[in-house]
């Protein structure tokens, strides 16, 4: 029993290494398995191309009132679920047992670079997954707009204005 157990962990292990060093193509290497001989494929119909964003794409655009309006309807849409329409971290999963995000009027993000919320929305952080492929570049500094325009509708009386 001992022998065959021994015997049957060997092929096993065997067969492991040879699914390491299978045989395969190189990239440009011809091969016979597909009808152009070519191992490169075009993507099939509908596929979407992914880029990395350039880098013009990730400067800050002019602060304008259609940038604001712009920021507010992308901050609705993505971000209110969690944060709430007005950035207090009451947003609706809250009610669903979802983890509470911090509140924009809090002095540690109301001292936050902006950097740092165009950031957030591409990168993620915490327990909140990255936007980067459901939200622009510019609609990324659209809602960072918006969201220091809703910091400011709590700024203290007397406070200097930015």
């Amino acid at each position: 029993m001992k022998i065959g157990f021994i015997s049957l962990l060997a092929l096993l292990l065997n067969g492991c290494n040879n699914m390491v060093q299978q045989p395969r193509y190189d990239d440009y290497e011809s091969a016979d398995l597909f009808p152009d001989g070519k191992v490169l494929q075009q993507a099939p119909a509908g596929t979407v191309e992914h880029k990395a964003p350039a880098a013009s794409a990730e400067r800050r655009p002019p602060l304008t009132l259609a940038l604001l309006e712009r920021g507010r309807q992308r901050f609705d849409i993505y971000c209110a679920p969690c944060h709430g329409y007005a950035g207090d971290g009451d947003g609706v999963i809250v009610s669903r047992g979802f983890p509470r995000p911090p509140s924009y009027h809090s002095p540690r993000l109301r001292d936050a670079a902006d950097a740092h919320f165009y950031d957030v929305i591409s990168n993620g952080y915490g327990v909140m997954f990255s936007y980067a492929d459901r939200v622009e570049p510019r609609d990324r500094w659209a809602i960072t707009g918006y969201i220091r325009a809703l910091q400011r509708t709590r700024e203290p009386r007397g406070h200097d204005a930015m």
